[in-house]
């Protein structure tokens, strides 16, 4: 088990308290000056608890990553802008063919997918990306012949070569993430 640093610590709790912020409302009112101070202290205390609990599961090198400016501009427009287009195309497909239940095609199928990907996080953010968007889902992510493998259960498998496949489910998902993830 990895010892926990208190980098990994720090910047833990920072994300901690930020998603804090962010679900309790507390970032808005912090804008316009009506934070209330027991949320904002209560935020503080349970993201500490949860830093020092977890940590060392989620920081493994690198702390400080995502902090700098251009990833973490890259991450919000990967979220926003691609995420969302991709979320958006799937939905669309997937809804047309649930309409359409006299012409009903689909083709469901396991697809074995190449990625470049090596970070940890990147295949996590790959692998979750894809599952989130309807018609797919990520099995199993495998290391096989030096190469990194996604297997994915795919509602139409219109192709079998994994290259194809590929390029059809991941569509600009993996490059983006590459930006992100290094």
């Amino acid at each position: 088990m990895k010892k926990t640093t208190f980098p990994a610590f720090l910047s833990t709790a920072i994300v901690c308290y930020i998603f804090w912020l962010l679900l309790t409302g507390q970032i808005v009112a912090i804008f316009i000056g009506n934070a209330a101070p027991e949320v904002l202290i209560a935020g503080g205390l349970v993201s500490v608890l949860v830093a020092l609990f977890s940590a060392r599961f989620f920081i493994h090198r690198s702390a400080f990553y995502l902090f700098n400016p251009v990833k973490l501009l890259a991450l919000l427009f990967y979220c926003i802008f691609i995420f969302g287009w991709e979320l958006l195309k799937a939905n669309w497909d997937v809804a047309r063919r649930a309409l359409r239940p006299g012409k009903l095609r689909i083709n469901p199928g396991i697809v074995k997918v190449p990625t470049e990907l090596k970070s940890e996080y990147g295949l996590s953010m790959l692998a979750n990306s894809i599952t989130l968007t309807p018609g797919t889902i990520t099995m199993d992510i495998a290391d096989q012949d030096e190469k990194t493998w996604l297997y994915i259960h795919w509602l139409h498998v219109d192709c079998t070569e994994p290259e194809q496949a590929g390029d059809s489910i991941k569509g600009t998902l993996e490059k983006w993430i590459r930006r992100i993830w290094k």
